[in-house]
């Protein structure tokens, strides 16, 4: 009973201070403006240019933190106030969505294998609860739950692949703007809680994934014994 109970608090408490993390973190270094008084679009639009990668755009999209960088169209979208704003919280933000873009074009691995996994995790994400949800409830159709689990799996293995993908493009992020002089001496480790507090939400989404995924073959693997 004690170890359930950690493992709830883990899968319930780990992406909730993750969440808070990212959040209280975002919104004290989004009201602290950057030395060089850049935006964020600003900022991608730079470091696009010294990559060569002219051709990917920087445009502003919707919605708190929506950030992200779309290897089909080319495009680095920014949340409206990452976009416009010169603050340590929009430099890190948009040079960590420009190290995508500078993964994109150098086909940076993992990146590519994250790419390839993204229709077999599409497709089993939500399909493998309706195997996992039969089994449970009817051991006598364990071998469903074992399809459900296989399933999970590519979920997992995507949550697993995401992490050097987004570890590598903050390393890229700082390293650029440093050396690009956007950022300060100053000013590096703010932008650095900045990354690490978003990198929190991949790492605790992959915990949960992991731990799930390690429940229910116990579970499976349990019933074969019986």
């Amino acid at each position: 009973m004690g170890s359930y109970l950690i493992y709830l608090a883990i899968i319930i408490i780990l992406p909730l201070y993750a969440q808070f993390k990212v959040k209280s973190t975002y919104k004290k270094y989004s009201k602290v403006r950057s030395e060089s008084g850049m935006t964020g679009a600003e900022v991608a639009r730079l470091m696009l240019d010294q990559h060569g990668l002219h051709n990917v755009k920087v445009v502003e999209s919707q919605g708190f933190l929506s950030d992200h960088y779309n290897p089909v169209t080319k495009v680095v979208a920014l949340s409206p106030h990452n976009y416009h704003d010169a603050s340590i919280a929009g430099t890190a933000v948009a040079a960590h969505e420009v190290g995508h873009a500078i993964q994109d074009k150098e086909a940076y691995a993992f990146l590519r294998f994250r790419h390839k996994l993204v229709p077999a995790a599409n497709l089993t994400s939500n399909a493998s609860w309706v195997f996992i949800m039969i089994g449970l409830f009817l051991p006598a159709m364990n071998g469903l739950l074992g399809v459900g689990i296989a399933m999970m799996a590519v979920g997992v293995l995507f949550q697993l692949v995401t992490l050097p993908v987004e570890f590598d493009a903050s390393n890229r992020a700082m390293n650029e703007v440093v050396s690009l002089g956007v950022i300060r001496n100053d000013e590096e480790g703010d932008a650095k809680k900045v990354l690490n507090a978003a990198a929190m939400t991949y790492v605790a989404a992959a915990a949960v994934a992991v731990l799930e995924l390690v429940r229910l073959l116990l579970i499976f693997t349990g019933r074969g014994d019986d």
